[in-house]
């Protein structure tokens, strides 16, 4: 496996040989395909995080549902805020990795 990308409370790898990404989550990693991947990137995109600081959401809370309700998370406010950044960060080092290996 390859690392893709790695930050204070998540971890995200690549596996060549098995055609799937696996994200680390401190206590418990997921296996995903691309289709995956890209269907909790959208998930996450949508969590509005205006609500965690006007009042919306006063619990600071986020529930996410993985892989057809496979895994259950909850987020609080900087988990979520470090999600976002995450996924941004991983989606850019995989895009960055797929043109060096055209160039070379």
């Amino acid at each position: 496996m390859k690392l893709i990308h790695q930050s204070p409370y998540f971890t995200s790898y690549q596996c060549d040989r098995q055609r799937s990404f696996f994200i680390d989550f401190k206590h418990k990693s997921v296996k995903m395909s691309l289709c995956q991947l890209l269907a909790f990137r959208q998930q996450i995109n949508s969590i509005d995080l205006d609500s965690h600081f006007d009042g919306r959401n006063k619990h600071g809370f986020e529930l996410v549902m993985l892989c057809n309700n496979a895994h259950l998370f909850i987020f609080n406010t900087y988990e979520v805020i470090a999600l976002k950044d995450f996924i941004k960060v991983t989606f850019a080092m995989l895009e960055l990795n797929s043109m060096a290996a055209l160039n070379s």
